[in-house]
């Protein structure tokens, strides 16, 4: 049995992975599935948070792990976390898993990566700065037609109240990534054909800029963890048998 270790995006938690973690447990895996620090914080916390030091707080929560292997998984924004943390310390996690997740190259930050993309004015128009700019929120009154339009309602309706401020600084920060280290570990890149915040155009960019993932393909939301969790569980469990 394995142990997934699973990195919330942008203004979610790690309540976000509330119905694969009942799936995988029942099979007898370990979730570990934690809130980032400063997620929801006041001005100073959502200031004081870096790209490094989320990336060495996954770290912790692999060094955690007491079943083998250890699968760090990164939805959303989640994916610079984990490309980090596989750098910092590779030896800590034996898989990557990207859940349409940000998989970006040597030296590009999240906002280097949203000046090549397409525009996207409907989820543009859902992120508010923090009145002291160190971090944004989410507005309106639909965030679900953006996160979650393929999910059912009743998981999205409580899901979209949870959603809380993020810090900002972290998607400036540029990757630091050497094939040595992020490079040793093999990848997995779960395409979500349906995507409103991060769109198929974008997630197959990132697999040329950053190619030698293996890749599954869902017909979902930017939330396959809410309208597709079982097969998102058969993925997560497939690449933890190519351990077995």
């Amino acid at each position: 049995m394995a142990t997934f270790v699973l990195i919330h995006g942008s203004w979610h938690g790690g309540w976000c992975f509330d119905e694969i973690k009942r799936r995988l447990e029942a099979s007898g895996h370990e979730v570990i599935a934690p809130d980032l620090p400063g997620m929801g914080g006041d001005e100073d916390e959502l200031a004081a948070v870096t790209l490094q030091g989320w990336a060495d707080f996954a770290i912790e929560q692999c060094r955690q792990a007491t079943q083998q292997p250890v699968i760090l998984a990164g939805h959303s924004r989640g994916g610079i976390v984990v490309s980090q943390a596989a750098e910092t310390d590779p030896e800590a996690m034996d898989a990557l898993v990207y859940i349409c997740a940000m998989m970006l190259p040597d030296g590009m930050s999240r906002a280097d990566f949203k000046a090549l993309e397409v525009k996207n004015p409907i989820y543009d128009d859902v992120i508010k700065p923090t009145p002291g700019g160190h971090g944004t929120v989410i507005v309106g009154e639909h965030p679900e037609a953006i996160f979650a339009q393929l999910s059912p309602p009743e998981l999205v309706d409580p899901a979209m109240k949870r959603l809380v401020a993020e810090p900002h600084g972290p998607r400036s920060e540029k990757l630091r990534l050497s094939p040595e280290r992020f490079g040793s570990l093999p990848r997995h890149y779960v395409q979500c054909t349906e995507d409103q915040t991060i769109p198929l155009s974008s997630q197959q960019t990132m697999q040329e800029l950053v190619p030698g993932a293996e890749i599954s393909v869902l017909d979902a939301d930017h939330s396959p963890f809410l309208s597709r969790p079982d097969e998102l569980v058969a993925i997560l469990e497939g690449v933890a048998a190519l351990f077995d």
